[in-house]
């Protein structure tokens, strides 16, 4: 059974950093591309960043320089290395093994203003 299991969110002022984690058990991890989403109080969930098998990125544009995603392989383990945080940042993180189409549960990062 694939588990997803997010964790590193918290409160944090505006400017401020978090590092977010998502350990993987139950697959291969190091097969499949790993994003990481978010979901705003009242808002869509939406995407935030993926990495590839090799370690290709990408970003969405609200979180480019900002945000850096990583993987690794021997730990199973995704992270979300989230600088100069903003209050517009606050939201539930979640991260998705993309081809299964499996999710955490979820992390809550809130910036204050």
């Amino acid at each position: 059974q694939v588990q997803l299991v997010e964790s590193g969110g918290g409160l944090v002022q505006a400017g401020g950093s978090l590092r977010l984690s998502c350990a993987a058990s139950g697959t291969i991890f190091s097969a499949n591309v790993m994003g990481w989403y978010r979901q705003a109080p009242g808002k869509q969930r939406e995407f935030v960043a993926q990495i590839t098998i090799r370690g290709s990125t990408k970003y969405t544009d609200s979180v480019k320089g900002r945000f850096t995603i990583s993987r690794d392989n021997a730990k199973n383990t995704v992270y979300l290395q989230m600088n100069s945080l903003k209050p517009e940042d606050t939201a539930i993180y979640y991260c998705k093994m993309e081809q299964l189409d499996m999710w955490g549960k979820g992390t809550l990062v809130t910036v204050s203003s």
